[in-house]
């Protein structure tokens, strides 16, 4: 697919910061949170993949609000991580959208458990 470079000039101007590169340790923690957000809010965690710019979670949230979902997604791994201390910056590392698809049924939840655990490509490196 070729770059939209109107879309990317876009998307640049409206970081608050540097592009946000997650090291091993801030995608463990990252992922860490995420587990406690579902334990704590009984949501059941299905896949989950910290990538270095990004995170695929797929998750069943019953009748909860895609929105606020991802909203607690993203406070609790800024939290975890500020914890740690992997994350000093007033700002969010996350950017103001995320996807949220609805899937309704076992065949769509096995594709894109499939595409979250197997379709990022292969292991990171460890470059902290």
């Amino acid at each position: 697919m070729a770059e939209n470079k109107g879309l990317a000039e876009f998307n640049k101007k409206q970081l608050k910061g540097s592009p946000v590169t997650l090291n091993a340790r801030q995608r463990i923690a990252v992922g860490e949170a995420i587990e406690e957000v579902c334990e704590y809010r009984k949501w059941i965690l299905r896949a989950i993949n910290v990538r270095t710019n990004h995170v695929h979670i797929l998750v069943s949230i019953g009748v909860e609000s895609p929105s606020k979902a991802l909203n607690s997604f993203k406070a609790y791994a800024t939290r975890k991580m500020r914890e740690k201390g992997f994350w000093e910056n007033n700002y969010s590392p996350w950017s103001n959208k995320g996807s949220k698809r609805y899937l309704w049924n076992e065949r769509s939840i096995e594709t894109a458990a499939n595409y979250v655990e197997n379709g990022q490509g292969g292991e990171l490196p460890d470059f902290d």
